[in-house]
């Protein structure tokens, strides 16, 4: 039904910062949760942060400190302001959205965009 369109992934120095975006393309569609997933080489996909309609927020440990994710409502869109980035933040970064509860973290998401790459190298 929905499409979720990523941008703002690169490549970037270690300490630099970085902003990814993520739009609903398809009019009239909209999501309570909506989150960035991230997943390294040989890793498993992994919950970096979400938010819920009403603004409340999800940020895993060990990004709290530099990671803020935001929502506009209105534009249907939601950001990761990615500070004193890491070679170990170095992952293709994936947008998803779904309904229900922002604190049932193992709820299924029901759509995925198709992944940004964020590269943190000296």
């Amino acid at each position: 039904q929905a499409q979720l369109v990523e941008s703002g992934g690169g490549l970037v120095q270690p300490g630099g910062s970085l902003t990814l975006s993520c739009a609903v393309s398809r009019s009239g569609v909209s999501f309570n949760v909506m989150g960035w997933y991230r997943q390294a080489p040989g890793k498993q996909r992994q919950l970096v942060a979400s938010i819920n309609s009403a603004l409340f927020t999800y940020v895993a440990r060990s990004v709290k400190d530099r990671f803020t994710i935001s929502r506009d409502n209105a534009k249907n869109t939601i950001e990761l302001q990615m500070n004193g980035l890491k070679f170990e933040d170095t992952a293709v970064y994936y947008c998803g959205a779904r309904d229900g509860n922002i604190y049932d973290w193992q709820a299924e998401v029901s759509t995925w965009g198709q992944g940004t790459q964020v590269t943190v190298s000296s």
